[in-house]
């Protein structure tokens, strides 16, 4: 039987409805302990819901449990662009038409109504909010029209639980008792229809996931299968429904125009890696660290952080011991880490990145010599390098150095590495999705844990390369084309 939690930002949020024993804050949702739990639904009404916020991390850790979660990270993203909901605003239902021309005899120019789970605040607005909902499911949603010649949705956002008034109240509990009752479901795949690649880059980019010379083989090796191969940029996006295949070769993050181009591209029905839900997980290593532990995957000891009381960073040290590795969630080459070797600098440092982050990452420090990346891609691993760190620094880059900053590499094929690293590379890649990764971990005797798994990882010529040749290349854009006909074929099944 399936458990359903309500996870609320405060007690106080909770206050003006029946108490229950579904309802948890945010804070006890963090501790409960991990397991099996695919059959648990979690409703999260925290308070604020943008990049990093509690909100954001309810949803996202949900995700990493297993646990089917509204609103869901993907629908936190979208609702930050406008255009995910200008569908709608093309075609208000003609039910509300009547409604609306009363409104504009009134010549008011703008309404706001809310959607509980669903339902509408305003009944002759019903179908218009079902259709909302349908596209960005969230359990609050105040959703504004605007009179420009005709009636559009001019904006739609999450509402927190603690902002509704107690007209409101009554509405949002009874649309609550219906909806639990209800299975959810997944939204449906989109379809393509065409054969060409994009390739997003930024020729600007100090540290770009393909130097110069592997993009030219990337577009060789399309067009020895068949790939017409174009080289786009950030203003490029429109010309994306021009594409059926769109390769991103830029650092992605979610607060980025690569998220915005991995959203519309699978919105078109593009073939995209990487695809937004692989950035999601990909960039956030606390969403990485809920999921290993879920899943038992092996990492270095992890706590996360929400708070720099005293008590909290006191158990931290004793479970830890010193030096200790703080990361923030959304960091990339090596940026945003820092190695903390007194309570004193541990204190300062979570205080400081508190700032940026509702939640910190906390990890054992493991000193190697270098770390393993594995290349997995659709689950079968593609290459093994060692990066080596660089010159008197504790990792692979040293952005201190303005030389160079990162250390060397060996290239080696797969069945010479470790089999544990391949095993336990190929396993935590599974994990996060059927893309392009590159698995991170650490080895210590026997030992051997995994650091991170990156969306986009480097593949620069004469490293990731160095060992397979071009063939590293041709695997890639042919998995591009197995997606493309995988796709056709259940188009053509419809």
């Amino acid at each position: 039987m399936s458990r359903l939690l309500i996870v609320v930002e405060s007690e106080q949020d909770w206050a003006p409805y029946f108490p229950s024993e579904q309802v948890i804050t945010f804070d006890d949702y963090l501790q409960l302990p991990l397991g099996k739990s695919n059959r648990t639904r979690v409703i999260n009404l925290c308070r604020k819901f943008g990049y990093l916020s509690k909100g954001y991390y309810g949803s996202l850790l949900a995700e990493a449990r297993g646990h089917s979660v509204i609103p869901s990270v993907k629908t936190l993203n979208d609702l930050r662009d406008r255009s995910s909901f200008s569908v709608i605003e093309e075609h208000l239902h003609s039910q509300s038409e009547k409604f609306l021309q009363q409104l504009a005899a009134r010549d008011e120019k703008q309404f706001q109504f809310w959607i509980f789970f669903g339902e509408s605040s305003v009944p002759e607005l019903k179908k218009l909010a079902r259709e909302l909902f349908e596209q960005q499911p969230c359990p609050i949603l105040r959703a504004e029209l605007s009179w420009r010649g005709g009636w559009r949705v001019s904006n739609l956002k999450v509402a927190p639980l603690h902002s509704l008034k107690e007209a409101e109240q009554e509405g949002f509990a009874n649309a609550l008792d219906r909806f639990s009752a209800q299975l959810w479901r997944k939204q449906k795949t989109q379809k393509i229809s065409r054969y060409e690649m994009a390739i997003l880059v930024n020729p600007d980019e100090k540290l770009p996931p393909s130097d110069d010379k592997a993009l030219k083989k990337f577009v060789k090796a399309g067009n020895r299968l068949g790939i017409n191969v174009d080289l786009i940029g950030r203003k490029d996006i429109r010309k994306l429904p021009e594409y059926d295949m769109l390769f991103i070769r830029e650092t992605t993050n979610i607060d980025h125009h690569t998220f915005q181009f991995a959203c519309r591209a699978e919105a078109e029905g593009l073939a995209v890696m990487d695809d937004p839900q692989s950035i999601i997980r990909c960039t956030n290593k606390v969403y990485l660290a809920d999921l290993f532990n879920a899943r038992n995957i092996p990492t270095p000891k992890t706590r996360l952080i929400s708070t720099r009381s005293t008590d909290a960073l006191d158990r931290l040290s004793e479970e830890l011991g010193f030096p200790i590795i703080l990361k923030i969630p959304d960091g990339s080459f090596s940026r945003g880490m820092v190695k903390v070797e007194t309570r004193a600098e541990l204190d300062g440092a979570v205080a400081d990145l508190l700032k940026h982050s509702a939640l910190l990452l906390a990890q054992e420090f493991m000193y190697t010599q270098y770390d393993w990346r594995v290349g997995v891609l659709n689950g079968k691993p593609l290459y093994a390098c060692k990066y080596f760190m660089a010159g008197d620094h504790w990792q692979i880059y040293d952005h201190s150095n303005t030389g160079d900053p990162s250390g060397g590499y060996q290239t080696m094929p797969t069945y010479e590495a470790p089999k544990k690293v391949i095993e336990t590379a190929v396993k935590a890649a599974g994990l996060v999705g059927k893309g392009l990764y590159g698995v991170d971990l650490k080895q210590s005797s026997d030992r051997v844990v995994v650091i991170e798994v990156n969306d986009n990882p480097s593949i620069d010529a004469g490293v990731e390369d160095e060992f397979i040749g071009d063939e590293l290349y041709t695997l890639i854009m042919q998995e591009f084309i197995n997606r493309v006909q995988t796709i056709r074929r259940l188009r053509e099944a419809l």
